[in-house]
C-alpha cells in the first residue's frame, strides 16, 4: 500500500473508530481523541473541539512528527503532544485511543491502577492499567508523564485526574482493551461493594497472556493435518 492509501485508509478507520467510542460512551461531547501511525513519518489525529457526532472523513488532520500539519483545514487534537510523545518512544505502536470512560476514570480521578483480577484484563492489556502523575491536559509533561508509565511493554495507562490512553498495533486491538479496562473497572467498584477483591499475582498474569498470545482462539492447521 502506498502512502496516500495508507493515509487514506488511516483517516476513513480514525472516524470509524471515534464514532464507535462516542455510541458505546467511552468518550463525551468532544474530550478524547484517537490517532493512528499510517507511515513511519505521518500521523492521522482527530481535531480538536467537534463533536464526535459531526466527525467526517474529511475533518481528520494529517500531522508529521514534530506535529505540523500536512492536511487538514482544522487545529488537531490538544492533546498531539501526547500521542507524538507515544509514537516516537514505542514503534511498536500504530493506534491510540484516549478515552474519558467513566468508570476507568474514577481509577484515575482516585489515582489508583486497575488491577487484574479477572483473565481477560490479563490477557488483552497485559497486566494492571497504572496512573501517570497528574499533569495540565494538552502540557508536555502530561506526555512525558504517560510514556514513563508506559515504558516498553505496557498498554495502557490512566491520567490522573483525567482519563484513560489505550495503545495498540491497530485500531481494534485498542478498542477491544478499551473495552476491557472499563469491564474490568466496573467488575472492580461492584466487587468492592461485595467485600475485597483478590488480585491475580504477577506470575499468574504472565501465563495468562502468554496462552493469549500464543494459545487461544482458532489457528489455523498445518498442512496435512487433520481433527478428529
Amino acid at each position: 500500500m502506498n502512502v496516500v492509501s495508507a493515509v487514506r485508509k488511516a483517516k476513513e478507520e480514525a472516524v470509524k473508530i471515534a464514532h464507535t467510542i462516542f455510541k458505546e460512551g467511552l468518550v463525551f461531547e468532544t474530550w478524547g481523541n484517537v490517532s493512528s501511525r499510517p507511515t513511519e513519518k505521518q500521523v492521522v489525529i482527530t481535531p480538536s473541539g467537534i463533536h464526535y457526532e459531526k466527525l467526517q472523513y474529511k475533518d481528520m488532520i494529517v500531522v508529521n512528527m514534530s506535529g505540523e500539519v500536512d492536511e487538514g483545514k482544522w487545529k488537531p487534537s490538544s492533546e498531539l503532544p501526547l500521542h507524538l510523545s507515544i509514537y516516537q518512544a514505542r514503534k511498536d505502536v500504530k493506534a491510540i485511543i484516549h478515552t474519558h470512560s467513566i468508570l476507568a476514570t474514577a481509577f484515575a480521578v482516585c489515582r489508583q491502577e486497575i488491577p487484574v483480577v479477572v483473565e481477560d484484563l490479563a490477557q488483552v492489556v497485559g497486566g494492571p492499567v497504572k496512573v501517570a502523575e497528574y499533569a495540565h491536559p494538552g502540557s508536555d509533561e502530561l506526555a512525558l508523564n504517560a510514556v514513563k508509565v508506559l515504558g516498553t511493554e505496557n498498554n495502557a495507562v490512566l491520567l490522573a485526574n483525567h482519563g484513560l490512553v489505550v495503545l495498540g498495533d491497530d485500531f481494534p486491538t485498542a478498542l477491544q482493551r478499551c473495552r476491557v479496562i472499563e469491564r474490568n473497572a466496573q467488575i472492580i467498584i461492584w466487587s468492592k461493594i461485595l467485600g475485597s477483591p483478590y488480585t491475580l499475582g504477577p506470575k499468574e498474569v504472565k501465563e495468562l497472556r502468554k496462552k493469549y498470545l500464543y494459545e487461544y482462539g482458532q489457528k489455523l492447521l498445518k498442512r496435512g493435518s487433520h481433527s478428529c
